[in-house]
């Protein structure tokens, strides 16, 4: 539901901030904190300014040096003070003190609520760009338990004044939509961007938590970051919580296997578990220091010109139901997923892939929008520490096995695809279970969908059953009990 009072501001067009945080002062039931770290206050002065602030401000507050802060929400052990960790500590602390000082006898319709961030603005070298954790706890109902919703933010601009303002606008947008959207978590999201440029903010991770949003899967909000524009790249792991991709690759070793794993397969898990091998065996890289990541395309998604969402989920819960670390991506082309592994680690990368979409890397109409080409993208590409690991593809009509010592690219490719195959870049997986070799996901899509026998065998321990359990890809009993 969303709040709605008497005398509340109806709006046509897209509010203005002050009009946002006017709208939320004059609802005499919404009443919380403020406490914001390391930009200044910039958020609550919206309040402030709108006028009306004394029936929705109780505490605003800055604790701006470290000792204080240490002082108020405890010492962190990593020393680190921008974190995900940090901003849960602010949220826990200042509704506990609320609870403690506001008692609910005094206001029983009162509905609380925790605003906090923590960020980092650019440095004066310019060199950091600045980035930040925002989180608001929140009640809709005084007899319910707190909704929390916790994102991470990268700012554009290259002016600290600039991202300070810009964060005034995102703290805004956030507690405006958590009352009155929370009933449209899309709406929600998208409004989060309301009198703010893609240019100027990108939003990188967030989490709904909370009894009204216990329908909420936040994977669904991952990919919706990535639908809207508002970042290029989102990650989930296992347990279905979104993580903060820059924590994640940090100064890692990283090995990506992109597919569509429509559903996952025999040969996507022989192709993982083979490539990790060869991985591990890199000079440097040990398990510990690892991160492999299953990542989907955005284009991989669409289908009939619209992504589906229920078709994206039960890709994702086959994945995390395998252990696995899911990533969406916006970069069709390997170089830029590359760049973008490039901005968080120095450290070996490793891309295991198939011999056609291996292939499909020495197309040039690829990079038509690159000045330099091809050329262009395969220096950004192999210029880094890359390791294409490739698996085999076995011919259905001859059974010919195309490993890298035999697969033919256009002619014109051919000296260009023998430097990098020559220079220890590209590496056979040699080990692969050649039972499996005819195995392709669009074959086990048919078979489920014609009602026919034998798929399971086809896709890893598990995924058959939970498939079946969930019934996903069109997955029907009825079609299977008719089979003779």
């Amino acid at each position: 539901m969303t709040l709605k009072l008497k005398g509340d501001i109806e709006f046509n067009d897209i509010p203005t901030s002050k009009a946002k945080a006017l709208k939320i002062n004059l609802n005499k039931n919404i009443y919380g904190t403020f406490a914001e770290i390391g930009a200044g206050q910039e958020t609550v002065r919206h309040f402030f300014r709108a006028g009306g602030a004394s029936g929705t401000v109780a505490k605003a507050m800055s604790a701006y040096d470290k000792d204080f802060s240490d002082a108020i929400y405890g010492i962190e052990p990593d020393n680190r003070y921008v974190t995900e960790n940090r901003l849960k500590k602010m949220l826990a602390y200042e509704m506990e003190l609320a609870e403690d000082r506001l008692h609910r006898k005094n206001h029983p319709n009162k509905i609380f609520f925790s605003y906090a961030n923590t960020v980092a603005t650019i440095d004066f070298a310019k060199k950091f760009k600045g980035h930040g954790w925002v989180g608001l706890k929140f009640q809709l109902d005084p007899l319910e338990d707190y909704n929390e919703i916790i994102l991470h933010a990268r700012f554009k601009e290259t002016d600290a004044k600039l991202q300070q303002e810009t964060l005034g606008r995102l703290g805004v947008n956030l507690i405006y939509g958590a009352f009155y959207f929370n009933d449209n978590p899309k709406e929600l999201l998208k409004s989060l961007y309301d009198n703010i440029e893609n240019d100027q903010l990108e939003i990188d991770m967030i989490n709904f938590s909370g009894p009204r949003f216990s329908y909420i899967d936040n994977r669904l909000l991952s990919l919706l970051l990535v639908k809207n524009g508002m970042t290029n790249a989102v990650m989930f792991g296992p347990d279905g919580n979104n993580l903060l991709p820059a924590q994640q690759l940090y100064k890692a070793n990283i090995l990506a296997l992109r597919g569509s794993f429509r559903p996952v397969t025999k040969v996507n898990m022989d192709m993982y578990e083979q490539a990790q091998k060869l991985f591990l065996k890199e000079k440097k890289v040990t398990k510990e220091n690892t991160k492999v990541i299953f990542e989907i395309t955005l284009s991989n998604l669409i289908s009939e010109g619209e992504i589906d969402e229920r078709d994206f989920l039960e890709r994702a819960e086959l994945l995390c139901s395998l252990g696995q670390n899911v990533m969406i991506t916006n970069y069709k082309e390997y170089y830029k997923l590359v760049e973008y592994f490039s901005e968080y680690t120095k450290n070996r990368i490793g891309l295991a892939m198939g011999v056609p979409n291996f292939i499909q890397i020495f197309d040039e109409k690829y990079y038509r929008d690159l000045s330099g080409g091809i050329l262009e993208a395969f220096g950004k590409l192999f210029f880094k520490d890359l390791k294409v690991y490739l698996y085999p593809l076995k011919d259905k009509k001859t059974g010919e096995i195309t490993t890298s010592e035999n697969l033919k690219v256009h002619p014109r490719m051919k000296e260009l695809y023998k430097f990098f195959k020559y220079n220890g870049k590209v590496l056979d997986i040699e080990d692969y279970n050649p039972e499996i070799l005819d195995i392709f996901a669009k074959k086990v899509l048919q078979m489920i969908a014609e009602g026919k026998a034998g798929w399971e065998k086809m896709l890893p321990k598990g995924i058959a059953d939970i498939i079946k359990k969930e019934r996903l890809f069109g997955y029907s009993k009825r079609k299977f009990s008719n089979i003779k």
